[in-house]
């Protein structure tokens, strides 16, 4: 029997979580999960135009009754600051999984300085972080990070590494 990848422990993490809604700009490092919410007639996967827009999805999601994750890139991290301060004021939860740029192996100097200040930046914000480095850490680690967003009203992101995620490669 095949083991599941990572990617496929951290979507049953948040279907055992209760989220039904799941919102993203568009990612490579979030292809499955968004792939697959966009399969699963009990998710409604909803596409932005930039990143605090699901800061506000997910403050509706929990006033209607739902629960739900923001997925972004680290850069993105930097659209969202002003808009943290909503489920920080209002005791809301919000769950966010961010992919990591500007670290191992990067080719896009441009991503450097937001990768480097993401954690840093989230922090000082209020936001409690975790970091994934390891594949067989990452679907638990999903999993507690939920529980301590919907548990406890407060907005909880996982950093999932580049390394973890792999570097993008330009092409000529």
């Amino acid at each position: 029997m095949e083991q599941p990848t990572w990617q496929e422990g951290v979507y049953a993490a948040l279907k055992a979580a209760g989220v039904k809604q799941l919102s993203y700009v568009p990612d490579a490092g979030h292809a499955y999960l968004i792939k697959t919410a966009h399969a699963d007639n009990e998710m409604r996967p909803v596409v932005m135009t930039t990143e605090e827009e699901g800061i506000a999805l997910a403050a509706g999601a929990w006033l209607g009754g739902q629960r739900s994750v923001l997925l972004m890139q680290s850069s993105g991290v930097g659209n969202c600051i002003n808009m943290l301060s909503l489920p920080i004021n209002c005791r809301m939860p919000l769950l966010m999984l961010v992919t990591m740029r500007g670290e191992w192996g990067e080719f896009n100097p441009w991503q450097v300085p937001m990768g480097t200040a993401t954690q840093g930046v989230l922090e000082k914000a209020g936001v409690h972080v975790k970091r994934a480095e390891h594949s067989e850490e990452v679907p638990e680690m999903v999993a507690a990070a939920a529980a301590l967003a919907f548990d406890s009203h407060i907005p909880v992101a996982v950093l999932l590494s580049q390394r973890l995620i792999g570097a993008k490669v330009w092409v000529k």
